[in-house]
């Protein structure tokens, strides 16, 4: 499945029952893209329990908080499959998150609270409330900004010339964040509307990514660059975004299937 250009492989084990193996090894084979099926990442649909639980493996086998793309083609699949209807809550990695589905096939996810203490989001720097149009070194500024998970936001006045192959490794492993950290530059088109380029921790330059979408909002925001509630374009596409006056964060975009099918000897090498 994919949401704007972000895609995954979601395997089902509610119906079809837990995989066996390593599954970072099997995180690493199936996002292969020339010798797996090819993934921005591995989610595994569970339900242990009570309740529904997503669990994300980044292509390196690293197992992700949370991904916004990744729960919208979740939650769609566990309505597709009558596991749960309307708005219902997922537990994630960055805890328990509400999902609504709706007819036109569009996911409203409520991403919980923007995260901004440098503590919280585990920041190997001074203590402080915000982390916000600081210097990071290389004549850059950068904002912080969690989701579950960690993001570093950098303004460009040109995205054309920002070389993410080059900058999104080393930004990525910067020292103020010891767990590495998700990358995006951000260029603003209106106080409503912004573009942005990912560059995702333990997968590289992807064409969406959904945290990092909602941290680019916060960011534009607390840099006095939006409005709260903005248009967010990512290459793969674009996304609904607006940063509430509580500091939850409500996103809105699409889930899309791409195919489906069943593996055999791919998952037994894994083994």
């Amino acid at each position: 499945m994919q949401g704007i250009g972000n895609d995954f492989v979601l395997m089902d084990t509610i119906r079809d029952g837990a995989i066996s193996g390593d599954v970072a090894l099997t995180a690493q084979k199936l996002c292969d893209r020339r010798t797996g099926i090819g993934a921005d990442g591995l989610i595994l649909v569970e339900k242990p329990t009570s309740g529904l639980t997503m669990r994300m493996f980044n292509p390196d086998g690293s197992e992700s908080e949370m991904c916004g793309n990744g729960l919208r083609t979740f939650a769609r699949l566990c309505v597709d499959r009558g596991y749960a209807s309307g708005s219902f809550p997922v537990q994630t990695g960055a805890g328990i998150l509400t999902a609504t589905v709706f007819d036109d096939h569009t996911v409203s996810v409520d991403m919980g609270m923007a995260i901004l203490s440098t503590k919280a989001i585990g920041m190997s720097v001074p203590e402080a409330d915000r982390f916000v149009n600081q210097d990071i070194g290389g004549g850059l500024k950068g904002t912080a900004i969690s989701m579950g998970n960690p993001h570093l936001v950098i303004f460009a006045t040109d995205l054309t010339k920002i070389d993410l192959s080059k900058d999104g490794p080393i930004l990525e492993h910067h020292p103020f964040f010891p767990a590495r950290t998700n990358v995006h530059f951000v260029q603003i088109v209106s106080d409503s509307e912004i573009i942005m380029k990912t560059w995702e921790r333990g997968a590289g330059i992807t064409l969406a990514c959904g945290t990092g979408a909602c941290a680019s909002a916060v960011a534009s925001y607390l840099n006095g660059k939006t409005t709260r509630k903005m248009k967010v374009n990512l290459p793969g596409g674009s996304l609904e975004v607006e940063y509430l006056e509580n500091g939850r964060v409500q996103m809105r975009g699409p889930a899309e299937y791409s195919f489906e099918g069943t593996l055999s000897a791919l998952l037994e090498q894994s083994e």
